[in-house]
């Protein structure tokens, strides 16, 4: 499993900003609790599930061991985590089975 970040390099408040993406849900929280980021930081809403991170702290993240991602690895890790994040909320939705039985 790998994470990965890009070099996206967005302007916001003044500081340059990339992603943070990983090959699963449990990698990529894993990951940023290494970073210390807040899980509620995790863009789960965003076009693909992600966290922000400023360009130092990609620095930090690429000594860590995250890979420099290419434009082909973040989309595919983007589909998968956004695929997990559907099926755990599809989990969530459905009724407990054992409840019918009580």
């Amino acid at each position: 499993m790998t994470t990965y970040v890009d070099n996206m390099q967005i302007v916001w408040r003044g500081k340059r900003w990339c992603h943070l993406v990983a090959d699963s849900l449990e990698e990529l929280h894993d990951f940023a609790l290494r970073l210390e980021l807040k899980r509620e930081w995790f863009q789960q809403n965003a076009s693909y599930p992600h966290y922000d991170l400023t360009i130092e702290l990609r620095e930090l993240a690429l000594v860590l061991g995250a890979t420099k991602g290419n434009r082909s690895q973040i989309i595919g890790c983007a589909k998968i985590l956004k695929e997990q994040l559907m099926q755990s909320r599809r989990e969530l939705c459905r009724p407990n089975q054992m409840a019918l039985f009580e």
